[in-house]
């Protein structure tokens, strides 16, 4: 791992997109998107330091780092405790030993739980664990085993993903010559719904298409874009909004390292979102958690046939999904999103 580059690098990039005249404090730090973990104990210290020059942390700023369980050990929790991390979001994605085998991830299952004890055993206890489901058929993993095994542990946050099989990757080939196949639809439902039913039954809220929380433990940050506030990033492929634009870096490790550290900026595009663009963001964003989406009386007939079907609710004028309306989510938000921009471009 490259840290002295990269580090360079991210440095050069905070100085020409936010100069001193524009630094400020922040309610939340993210590092993430990747594996910042890698950089080692020292590199995380030297990578706090870095950002918290432009980005102050304020009294009970959330800083969360992603970290890999095979990079947890008592010395790193302490090197990151000490630098200001205070939430980990741990990539532990299965306790099954094959599938971890399959993903070509680096820790065992025993791993992920010695992984745990070292942060709470160093003073870090807001800890989130993610978890991936619906594997193939092939592993016969057992899902309700994992989540189980996950509680066990007592995260205050818990994020679980479907599995995506993007072209261009080892798994995307992999389906192209039929070594292996997805999970079908009916696993995908019943793996997402079992979940739920799982871990509301332990007291955590369902708050967010593929997160929970213990009360008081929603991620802040990830609450941030499905609220729509201004983020600053940085670093490749990070993607900043300032309330009305949206600007996106090169995605390339090499070409983004080779630009900032030659002084330029590294922005590969960027968009100023329409009334429109806005106004679909804030149906699908309100849709996927459960503070839901405000509706007028039109909205609130478009949706009838969804609450009749047990995919959404409708309490004081605001519209949410449920877990089995979450797994329709593209769909009800396209359909509504496109019943409000029509309206709206009429008026």
């Amino acid at each position: 791992v490259p840290v002295a580059e990269y580090l360079h690098a991210l440095g050069r990039e905070l100085e020409l997109r936010y100069p001193a005249r524009d630094r400020g404090g922040a309610d939340t730090l993210y590092f993430g998107g990747g594996t910042p973990s890698l950089l080692g104990a020292d590199g995380v210290a030297r990578m706090m330091d870095i950002v918290t020059a432009h980005f102050a942390p304020v009294a009970g700023t959330e800083v969360t780092l992603e970290a890999n369980p095979e990079d947890v050990t008592p010395h790193a929790v302490r090197a990151w405790r000490d630098a200001g991390i205070n939430r980990v979001s741990l990539g532990a994605q299965s306790f099954d030993a094959n599938v971890l085998a399959w993903m070509h991830r680096g820790h065992s299952p025993g791993r992920i739980e010695e992984s745990v004890r070292a942060l709470r055993g160093e003073g870090i206890e807001n800890v989130s664990i993610d978890l991936i489901f619906a594997v193939p058929d092939v592993l016969a993993r057992d899902w309700r085993a994992d989540v189980e095994r996950a509680v066990a542990l007592a995260p205050p946050h818990l994020s679980f993903y479907g599995l995506t099989v993007e072209p261009a990757t080892p798994l995307g080939k992999w389906r192209e010559r039929g070594d292996v196949t997805e999970a079908p639809e009916e696993r995908f439902e019943l793996e997402f719904l079992g979940a739920h039913e799982l871990l509301a039954g332990a007291g955590y809220e369902h708050y967010e298409v593929s997160n929970y929380g213990r009360p008081g433990h929603r991620s802040r940050h990830n609450s941030s874009y499905w609220d729509r506030r201004p983020y600053a990033g940085v670093g490749p492929s990070a993607h900043a909004f300032d309330g009305e634009r949206r600007r996106w870096n090169v995605a390339a490790y090499a070409e983004w390292a080779a630009l900032t550290s030659a002084g330029s900026d590294p922005i590969e595009g960027a968009e100023n979102l329409s009334d429109a663009n806005r106004r679909a963001e804030e149906v699908y964003l309100g849709l996927r958690t459960t503070d839901g989406l405000a509706v007028n009386d039109d909205e609130r007939e478009v949706g009838a046939p969804w609450i009749a079907e047990g995919w959404a609710t409708l309490t004081n004028g605001r519209l949410r999904l449920t877990p089995s309306g979450w797994l329709r989510l593209d769909s009800i938000a396209a359909s509504l999103g496109s019943r409000i921009v029509d309206r709206e471009s009429r008026d």
